[in-house]
């Protein structure tokens, strides 16, 4: 069986809002100064990948990026988790993807590095948020897709995919291949590589596709949604500082101005 999985590089969102500046040119978040990470929901989905690999007899996993050199970063801490390979694909012309364009440029690889019997990717990226790369990945190949799922079971021919739903989860079982994106739980908190995986990981080989190599639509390369304008919301942020000796006077001082605000 063969699990890839697809990852992303992302600005940290864990950054401190002061520093977080977007290109009005490009309408792009500005990272010259900052940390690039990997996806925490695509960080999930290779935590599942290497679950289900060390559960199923046979099976392996590749790690597969669309970025540029410094993606490759990303791929490492995959190899460092024991993925079995790793993959990158990467034109200069791409820097302006749209969730389709993705989607088609991802199916076309896993296309070309022999397919792939389960597809994992983040339930949405953290800077973009849209969502779309599951089901378009999906759409490109042909083959089901199960979203927000939490938990994966293989079962003959088949796979259980515990999902988030309405209230709760459900069990879901489809036919493989199947593209599935995953959302974060308690049965995927993604592991600390152990030091001797790391320091493998830094001599292991990253296989870097050409775009010759694929049979891509040039035209779906091309973003289908132009972004206009992304912008910060200025918000003007009023404090108040109480007077009060003591803790007893300072809490009949804010409670007496919730009150007044009706928020009490």
């Amino acid at each position: 069986m063969h699990i890839v999985v697809c990852l992303k590089k992302v600005l940290d969102p864990e950054i401190t809002p002061r520093y977080f500046k977007i290109d009005p040119e490009t309408n792009r978040p500005v990272n010259e100064d900052s940390d690039m990470v990997l996806d925490s929901f695509a960080e999930n989905a290779l935590e599942l990948a290497i679950q289900l690999r060390d559960k199923t007899p046979g099976a392996t996993v590749t790690a597969l990026c669309l970025g540029d050199e410094s993606s490759e970063d990303v791929l490492r801490r995959a190899l460092a988790f024991t993925a079995d390979s790793a993959v990158r694909v990467w034109d200069e012309e791409w820097e302006d993807l749209d969730g389709q364009a993705v989607g088609h440029i991802l199916a076309q690889t896993i296309k070309t590095i022999g397919g792939a019997q389960i597809v994992l990717t983040g339930y949405q990226a953290s800077d973009i948020e849209e969502g779309l790369v599951g089901p378009v990945l999906a759409e490109e190949l042909s083959i089901p897709c199960v979203t927000l799922v939490s938990d994966l079971e293989v079962d003959g021919d088949s796979v259980k995919a515990t999902r988030e739903a309405e209230g709760g989860y459900s069990v879901v079982r489809v036919p493989i291949p199947a593209v599935f994106t995953v959302i974060s739980s308690e049965t995927n908190v993604p592991r600390l590589p152990k030091i001797k995986d790391i320091r493998l990981a830094r001599s292991k080989s990253i296989k870097k596709l050409e775009t010759e190599e694929m049979n891509l639509d040039t035209e779906r390369c091309q973003p289908g949604v132009k972004l206009e304008r992304a912008y910060i919301l200025n918000k003007d942020i009023k404090c108040e500082i109480l007077p009060g000796k003591d803790g007893a006077e300072l809490a009949d001082g804010l409670a007496g101005k919730l009150l007044a605000l009706k928020i009490l």
